[in-house]
């Protein structure tokens, strides 16, 4: 993190110089404007973050960013706030580095711009701080605006996928999604025999209706129920049925009942 203090210093001035050029503001062209800006920077300091973890960011960018913003590899699709791959597309194409990229969303994250009261026009500052900033930071800025960028495919058919795009291994175990995930329960063992899918269903939608002893609330996301499709939420919750005790086991799943 110390070798973006310069960056830091340089956006101080240079953004509030960004923002009258910019009128009215637009999101994706003060993006483009600041990568520009850290080009500079991240050139001058020679250096970029090294213990990030991004297999973790985008896990964390799934949870806490995805509902607003798009970005193709996360298999995010929200509009409220800018989309990512729109946002540095021009960035990639005129040969800006990851790093480059990478320097932008610290400081954005850590002092959004524009900044207003409304939510649907700025993100709060310090969304994710950190470690977790960190790792966030390099996970967009591997991916983001690169051309073809897409969720990693797995196998075990759309379940599985829904389970994969979204991030649920990130928090959870689950043998047959070769996960290991600790934050949240270990589904091997938590979906319990005889678990009904509605029950499985309200779960994901409502994570905070029965919490799992051992866990505190509000760590699972309670948007799943906005962020998936119907067709999303039902492959996934038979995916979990037919691979956990709910279903016997793989290959074991009920049909889905009332």
């Amino acid at each position: 993190m110390a070798c973006f203090g310069l960056l830091r210093r340089i956006d101080s001035g240079a953004l509030s110089r960004l923002q009258k050029m910019l009128k009215p503001p637009n999101p994706i062209r003060l993006l483009l404007a600041l990568a520009a800006l850290a080009a500079v920077a991240v050139a001058s300091s020679g250096c970029g973050t090294t213990s990030a973890d991004v297999t973790r960011g985008r896990v964390l960018f799934i949870q806490k960013c995805g509902t607003c913003h798009t970005l193709a590899e996360a298999g995010t699709t929200a509009q409220i706030g800018p989309n990512l791959d729109a946002a540095f597309a021009a960035a990639r194409a005129a040969g800006q580095s990851s790093s480059t990229v990478e320097g932008v969303v610290i400081p954005q994250v850590e002092n959004p711009r524009p900044s207003t009261n409304n939510p649907a026009v700025s993100m709060p500052a310090d969304l994710v701080t950190g470690q977790d900033l960190d790792d966030v930071a390099a996970y967009v800025g591997r991916y983001a605006g690169v051309p073809g960028a897409a969720p990693p495919k797995v196998p075990g058919g759309p379940g599985a996928q829904v389970f994969a795009n979204n991030g649920c291994g990130g928090c959870h175990t689950l043998a047959a999604a070769k996960s290991g995930g600790v934050t949240g329960p270990n589904l091997d063992e938590s979906l319990a025999p005889g678990e009904s899918m509605a029950a499985i269903e309200e779960m994901i939608v409502k994570p905070n209706a029965e919490i799992v002893k051992g866990y505190p609330a509000n760590v699972m996301p309670q948007s799943f129920g906005e962020t998936l499709s119907e067709k999303e939420l039902e492959d996934l919750v038979q995916y979990l049925v037919e691979n956990t005790p709910a279903g016997g086991g793989k290959g074991q799943g009920k049909s889905k009942s009332g």
